[in-house]
Formats: C-alpha cells, sequence, structure tokens
C-alpha cells in the first residue's frame, strides 16, 4: 500500500494550525522504475485525510508515467533549499534581473533564507517550515519588512521550482505568518525643506547631488554617472543617458563604460534656477584640475559632474551612508536619499497636477509614477491622451517647482578651489523646518 498512516502528538488542522492533539496522518510512498531501470521511491507525507492521500498518490501515479517527469523527480529527491536557491539566483536572477536586484536576491538568500531552511529537503518543505523560519526570524529582532522581503524572494523561487516540476505546490505562498506593516515611509520634503537642505550644503560636495535629487528627483545613480558630454549649456538641456555601473571596484579611479539607464533615457531643460549650479559646479572642477596639475597631484578627468577631488567617481555608498549621516547634524527630518526623487515627484504634482509629465521627467512607467504618487488610475486611458511630452512642458513643470523652491547658490571662494565638507554639527537655519 503506497498510503501509509502515522500518529503524530501535535496534528494540524485544515488551515495548517496546530491544534496541541495527538492524530493520525497519512504518508505517500510511491516506489517506481526510473526510465534508466533504476529503483526509486517518491514520499510526501502530512495528508489529513486518507482520501487527500489516495488523490494525490493517484496524481503523482499518473505523472511517473512520463519518462521526464520521473527523470525530474529522481534529480531533485535529494536536493536542499540552499542547493536550489544557489542554482537559481545564478541561472535565473542574474540574467533576468537588474544587478542591484540580482546582489539584494543573492543577500537575502545567503542571510535570512540558507540559515533557517538551507538544509531541508527542497521536495520536503512545507508551510509550516517555512512559517517557523519566519518565525524565528521575526524572534531574533528582524523587523516585519525584512521578514516580508526574504518571503518574496523564496516564493518567487519556489514558483520556478513548481513550475519546474521539482514541487507540487509552492509551500511560500501557503503560510499564515502575518508580518504586519512594513515602516511607514518618510514623509518627502516640502519645497520649503528642500529649499533649506540647499542653502545648508551650498558649497560642499553635497550642493550638486543634492541639487540633482531634489531639483529633478534623479537616482542616485544616474546624478554619479552624469558627465559633462551630455550637459549642453548653451541650449539649456541635459540628458539622462546613462548611469554609474553597480559594481564598481573600491579606489576605482577611471571608469571605462557607463551602464544603461533604468529607463530609456531622457532629456531635461536646464531650468534658470539649476543654471547657476551646473555653471558653478563646472567652473569649480576646472579650478580643481587646474590645481592639480600646477601642484603634480593626479587628477582623473572622467567628464563626471559630480566626483571626488581627483576627478575619480564617488562611490555609491557615499551618498548612501553619508546622506543620513548629513541630515543628522543639520536636524532635519529623516529621509533616504532616494527619498529626494519622491519629494521631488510630490511636489512637482501638487504644484501642476499633471503627473504623466512628472513622470517623464524623473523616467518613471505610468503605473511607476502612479504608484509613487499613490493614485491608481486607468493609465490605459490617459496615455491616448498624450502622444508624446514635449521639452517645453517637462519645463513647464519644472519651472513651476524650481520657483517653489528658488534657492541662491552660494559662490566659490576664488583663491581656494577646495570644498569644505558639510559640518555634521548642529547649525541653525534662515528657514524653520518642520519635523
Amino acid at each position: 500500500m503506497a498510503v501509509r498512516t502515522r500518529q503524530v502528538k501535535n496534528k494540524r488542522d485544515a488551515n495548517g494550525v496546530l491544534t496541541g492533539r495527538a492524530g493520525t496522518v497519512y504518508d505517500v510512498n510511491i516506489k517506481y522504475a526510473t526510465p534508466d531501470g533504476k529503483k526509486a521511491t517518491y514520499e510526501k507525507g502530512g495528508f489529513l485525510t486518507r482520501k487527500e492521500a489516495l488523490q494525490h498518490e493517484a496524481e503523482i501515479k499518473a505523472k511517473l508515467q512520463a519518462p521526464t517527469f520521473a527523470s525530474t523527480v529522481k534529480a531533485q529527491r535529494k536536493q536542499t533549499v540552499k542547493e536550489y536557491l544557489d542554482e537559481w539566483v545564478e541561472s535565473y536572477a542574474r540574467v533576468n534581473l537588474r544587478p542591484s536586484t540580482y546582489d539584494g536576491y543573492k543577500r537575502t538568500i545567503k542571510s535570512y533564507i540558507v540559515p533557517y531552511i538551507g538544509h531541508v529537503a527542497l521536495n520536503q518543505l512545507s508551510p509550516s517550515m517555512v512559517d517557523k523560519a519566519f518565525q524565528e526570524m521575526l524572534d531574533k529582532g528582524l523587523a516585519p519588512g525584512t521578514v516580508a522581503g526574504a518571503k518574496r524572494v523564496l516564493s518567487v523561487a519556489l514558483n520556478h521550482a513548481r513550475k519546474y516540476r521539482y514541487m507540487e505546490s509552492n509551500p511560500a505562498r501557503d503560510t499564515l505568518t502575518k508580518l504586519g506593516k512594513a515602516e511607514k515611509t518618510p514623509d518627502p520634503y516640502t519645497p520649503e525643506q528642500v529649499r533649506a537642505l540647499m542653502e545648508c550644503v551650498a558649497g560642499t560636495d553635497w550642493e550638486m547631488p543634492v541639487v540633482l535629487g531634489g531639483l529633478y528627483g534623479m537616482r542616485r545613480s544616474e546624478i554619479l554617472g552624469l558627465r559633462w558630454r551630455n550637459v549642453d549649456l548653451e541650449n539649456g538641456t541635459f540628458g539622462v543617458v546613462e548611469q554609474l555601473p553597480f559594481h564598481v571596484p573600491p579606489k576605482t579611479t577611471v571608469i571605462e563604460e557607463m551602464a544603461p539607464p533604468k529607463s530609456n533615457g531622457r532629456t531635461l531643460p536646464i531650468t534658470d534656477v539649476a543654471r547657476p549650479f551646473f555653471e558653478k559646479q563646472l567652473a569649480f572642477l576646472q579650478a580643481q584640475k587646474e590645481a592639480a596639475e600646477k601642484a603634480g597631484t593626479p587628477y582623473y578627468d572622467n567628464d563626471l559632474v559630480v566626483c571626488k577631488s581627483n576627478g575619480a567617481p564617488q562611490a555609491a555608498t557615499w551618498i548612501s551612508s553619508g546622506f543620513g549621516k548629513l541630515l543628522a547634524g543639520l536636524e532635519m527630518p529623516h529621509i533616504r536619499f532616494h527619498d529626494l526623487r519622491h519629494s521631488a515627484a510630490t511636489n512637482m504634482h501638487q504644484l501642476t497636477g499633471d503627473f504623466y509629465t512628472v513622470g517623464e521627467v524623473l523616467g518613471h512607467t505610468l503605473a511607476g509614477i502612479g504608484a509613487s504618487l499613490g493614485m491608481s488610475m486607468n493609465f490605459e486611458a490617459v496615455t491616448a491622451r498624450y502622444v508624446d511630452v514635449r521639452l517645453e512642458r517637462k519645463k513647464e513643470v519644472l519651472d513651476a517647482y524650481h520657483a517653489a523652491i528658488h534657492p541662491q547658490p552660494k559662490q566659490p571662494d576664488k583663491q581656494e578651489p577646495g570644498r569644505q565638507r558639510a559640518s555634521r554639527g548642529k547649525q541653525k537655519n534662515s528657514i524653520e523646518i518642520g519635523r
């Protein structure tokens, strides 16, 4: 008999919840011959009723008649969750996802999945095992958002395993753990707060990153990959057509090739408010380069708008890790650097009501900008109204936002090409900043 009974001390109910009572469960055990004539065994246990077990037995026996399915069962019979995930992240995630997403998947698998269920045989993984892993993560103090991220990655990977017929179902989708709400996203900065921040970082290394992030909503990698060859001061435009590669080795001095942007690229107008910042940055970098040549020190001209004092590319971690410390020193409300992008989107939309043009400025899809602004609507119907957003309309939207901020750039000291670092000490601002 391929279906066997087994006594357990703590039986689960139909919803998978432990009842605290002993009971009987049913296991399926099928012996079969592989296509090459060798003996093999298929096992799956824990069915609540004999009827469920018999039904599963009949389904598997029918599938085992197909040689391809039998070979798959044999190959995957001893594969662990770790072995499968390690193979999956390289064969699928590395090829199909952005480098940053692939890297995030790898870290999530290594840190939050493998330590808890990596040793389990893939075809023996159950929703209760995944639930237990989630509970252990929460008990160790991991944030619900972190656990939810691990669940997303595991669910995607196991859904592919189900499609490959490595397992019958996706255990990550049948879990019962309530992860609750993730941490609240910080409120975007108002135009007054963006202005205050820009005034605080005037004359420091943070000035141009904050200008591009706060006024134009550019992504971190787009800012660090913006080159002067794509800036046309004469015609008042610049192109966001490339970005800093995701993996840049430490101490890199020369960037041979940039990466394509997440969007298809976009041309943006240089407004009257933004122009002085571009002109000042260009003059500052030229003075810095001349000073290095005069002093006989190396200068690596990568043509970057934002770079280190020797012209080398800035590391992405400089922005990510330093921005929070910068805000703490300025006594400003905490946001991530990426939230400057959200601030720009929110402020432009509130001032103009033109969410479509805002999306074009930020390089978002319709659904993407709608999600950022918390909007839900028929985007296909709206698309019919816009065949193309011309540069003039982008300028109108940006002019409205920049006029609401209108910071005055601080002129650099002509006798000193160096810049001060943004102070981490407490500073008083002429504009009161709300918390």
